[in-house]
């Protein structure tokens, strides 16, 4: 387990705390690794029955760390392996997922919410997909669950218009569960971990897995996602976006 993403098991619960609160939790290779592992081995293990994914210092995510793109292509393939590896996951986790959320959600801090059984949000949590902003296209399977989820407009509104969600606009929406202070957020998320926890394991899982269905057809638009936003980190205006967010300074898409 990475220092970057702390991970504990209570009571059949694991709990993943997103922990680079200096980064605003921005998520980078070394923390993709870390939550895939952890992911994938609390779903092989008999000790963990419920996921539960948490932020830190009154952030979820930042987002990807924007600066395993602009590294050099050796580097930036790596990292984008992560970021796959984790994102091909996310449909085919047998036991739930639950997600507490406060602060910013941005990017992949919001797309794998999709994939969580029940999300938690504080009062003052935001969520954005600044994806097309940036030179890319929705990943994670957000272009297929989002419109399956939100509808399709709200969902283009988030993914590609990029306006900003509050949480009781996301909770109106379906994708929020329960919109909660913040200092009862985690609390509210580990009770009903807790109680998913002490149900009988094989029921749950199977339950939940008819209740998702069939993870092929997630797969597969992952997988269509993952070659656009490929080509699209290669793309000059993808590029121009990448870096000019970095620097602070207006894009020109035209030159």
């Amino acid at each position: 387990m990475s220092k970057l993403v702390e991970g504990q098991v209570t009571n059949h619960v694991q709990v993943l705390r997103l922990s680079r609160p200096e980064k605003k939790n921005a998520i980078n290779a070394e923390m993709y690794r870390a939550l895939s592992d952890a992911l994938e081995h609390g779903d092989a293990s008999d000790d963990v029955r419920v996921h539960v994914i948490v932020g830190s210092e009154g952030t979820f995510s930042a987002g990807n760390d924007l600066t395993d793109f602009l590294k050099t292509d050796e580097n930036r393939d790596d990292a984008m392996a992560e970021v796959l590896r984790f994102i091909h996951l996310l449909p085919h986790i047998r036991k739930p997922l639950l997600a507490a959320v406060d602060g910013l959600a941005v990017g992949i801090g919001t797309t794998l919410l999709f994939h969580c059984d029940l999300v938690f949000a504080s009062d003052r949590a935001t969520f954005s997909t600044p994806f097309v902003d940036l030179g890319l296209v929705p990943e994670a399977g957000s272009s297929l669950l989002g419109p399956l989820q939100l509808g399709y407009a709200r969902a283009f509104e988030l993914l590609v218009l990029g306006k900003p969600f509050s949480s009781e606009r996301m909770r109106e929406a379906g994708l929020i569960n329960a919109v909660v202070p913040p200092d009862e957020l985690e609390q509210a998320a580990l009770a009903a971990a807790a109680g998913l926890a002490a149900k009988p394991p094989h029921a749950l899982a199977i339950s939940r897995r008819l209740l998702r269905g069939n993870p092929t057809t997630v797969q597969n638009r992952i997988r269509e996602e993952a070659e656009h936003f490929a080509e699209r980190l290669k793309a000059p205006e993808t590029v121009e976006a990448l870096t000019t967010f970095t620097q602070k300074r207006p894009p020109n898409f035209l030159k």
